[in-house]
């Protein structure tokens, strides 16, 4: 079977990076390109790096790009780990505008997840399936029989009085110097609210912290099957090409 390419740009609070995506396989095509995050990260300055990554790629289909941010009908609403000018932002057209490409922009969990689902811990899984990202905050996303529903904040719980991150983040095991056991406890408290309130069939834990998954998800205590999420840092990218290739480009 033929190759069928992609591509797709994930903008993170230090780094945006972008790469053409075989979507036969859900894997990078070529070796991906990094540039370092403008600051302050303004909706031009950010554009002007995702146009760069995509013209040296000489890429000219639709492609996906995503943002740290809630996005609805292409437009920022939120900005986290982003210029707070974003919001309000037709980032679709924006980046539609500096890229000279039809361009869908979407979350970046609800792009991970996304990519999970299709190519990597989720697939051929139906029912409730939600990935979560640990990382300097906790990110999610929320798929119903493989659909997914967008802009979930379920890092923002409030668990024991206390927003969800603020203590189950990977950064808050690092800020606070937790053994891998005391930080899987508040990750396992998390769940288990997460998973009362939505009753999922499956969690995928991804974020940076999932590389370690050997040190402590074995350690996590919740009714639901919790898995490591396959893809990694390639998952955004990955996410972002499938998403213009579904046809959610606006």
């Amino acid at each position: 079977m033929a190759r069928t390419p992609g591509f797709g740009v994930d903008v993170g609070g230090s780094g945006i990076k972008g790469c053409t995506v075989d979507l036969r396989t859900g894997s990078l095509d070529d070796e991906r390109v990094r540039m370092p995050t403008p600051q302050p990260a303004t909706p031009e300055a950010v554009a002007e790096v995702v146009a760069t990554i995509t013209g040296e790629f000489g890429w000219h289909g639709p492609m996906g790009v995503t943002l740290p941010c809630v996005l609805k009908n292409g437009i920022a609403l939120t900005a986290a780990n982003v210029d707070q000018s974003w919001k309000g932002t037709d980032a679709a057209s924006l980046f539609s505008d500096y890229c000279r490409v039809p361009v869908a922009v979407l979350n970046d969990a609800d792009a991970a997840g996304l990519a999970e689902m299709r190519f990597g811990a989720g697939r051929d899984h139906d029912g409730v399936v939600v990935l979560v990202t640990f990382g300097t905050g906790i990110g999610s996303a929320l798929f119903v029989d493989g659909d997914l529903v967008p802009n979930t904040e379920l890092g923002h719980l409030q668990v024991d009085g206390t927003d969800a991150e603020d203590r189950a983040a990977a950064s808050a095991r690092d800020n606070e110097v937790l053994s891998w056991p005391d930080w899987a406890a508040r990750v396992s408290r998390y769940l288990q609210v997460l998973e009362d309130l939505i009753w999922p069939d499956l969690i995928i834990a991804g974020g940076g912290v999932s590389k370690k998954a050997d040190k402590w998800l074995s350690l996590v205590e919740c009714r639901t099957p919790v898995v490591v999420a396959a893809l990694r840092n390639d998952a955004g990218i990955i996410g972002a090409a499938a998403a213009a290739a579904e046809g959610r480009v606006r």
